[in-house]
């Protein structure tokens, strides 16, 4: 099987209309989780029946790679680290930027690094590695059927844009990141591209990525935008959530 990815949010930070950007990739009948944002169980079940995976659950994946730790991009680890723990029994294993892994777990930890258990209220001490498999990269890391390498980008905090390769195609994802045209040309070669675009400063406006080559527009898709962002008059394509997009 080639690879294929399912646009679970398309919507930035402040959006009432969609899910915050996050992707949910197959291949070889494997899955590779892009970001978890929160209702993350509720995007997959909603988006997983409208691309006809309709188990899609988080038990269905082999890992979560994890671009940075903005809660439009991360809110729903906490959710998915607990559904692991309790409900499957295992760790959830996290892909990931040193850089953004050092911020991880203290983020975490007010919520999760104590617990009171049983009828007793046991005060229960916790650490990451109860709850996470972290592996960070550099460079390349390989998951399942999946090879992935990052660069870091141009964003508020430590974030990391992707290329993520599977069944012979390529994908590349910006992740949060104001217009770099060396990030361009890093992307440039993979068979589909889906970057971000909003209102500009930490991120890339729709300007900068209209004014590309047609070609290289043409194997791009959008994600992250505003709510006001006319995608009727776009001359690339926005991705919509629950619409599978085969490479």
């Amino acid at each position: 099987m080639t690879l294929s990815l399912i646009p679970l949010g398309v919507g930035d930070a402040f959006s009432a209309l969609h899910y915050s950007a996050c992707l949910a990739l197959q291949a070889e009948g494997k899955w590779l989780l892009v970001d978890c944002p929160h209702p993350i169980r509720k995007m997959l079940r909603e988006n997983g029946r409208r691309a006809g995976a309709p188990n899609l659950d988080v038990g269905s994946f082999e890992g979560l790679v994890l671009t940075h730790l903005h809660a439009d991009h991360a809110s729903g680890i906490e959710g998915w680290g607990f559904f692991h723990h309790f409900v499957l029994r295992r760790r959830a294993i996290v892909l990931t930027h040193p850089w953004v892994a050092r911020d991880l777990w203290p983020g975490l930890a007010p919520s999760m690094g104590v617990l009171a258990r049983g009828p007793e209220r046991t005060k229960t001490a916790y650490k990451e590695e109860d709850f996470f498999e972290v592996r960070t990269f550099v460079d390349q890391t390989t998951l399942g059927p999946f090879t992935i390498r990052c660069r870091t980008t141009w964003h508020h905090i430590p974030t990391v844009a992707l290329r993520i390769e599977a069944g012979g195609r390529t994908l590349g994802y910006s992740a949060d990141t104001a217009f770099d045209p060396s990030l361009i040309e890093w992307l440039s070669d993979a068979d589909l591209i889906v970057h971000e675009t909003n209102l500009g400063g930490a991120h890339t406006p729709y300007e900068k990525l209209a004014s590309l080559d047609p070609e290289l527009r043409a194997r791009m898709r959008l994600i992250a935008f505003p709510d006001s962002f006319d995608r009727d008059a776009s001359v690339i394509a926005p991705l919509v959530e629950g619409e599978r997009v085969t490479l």
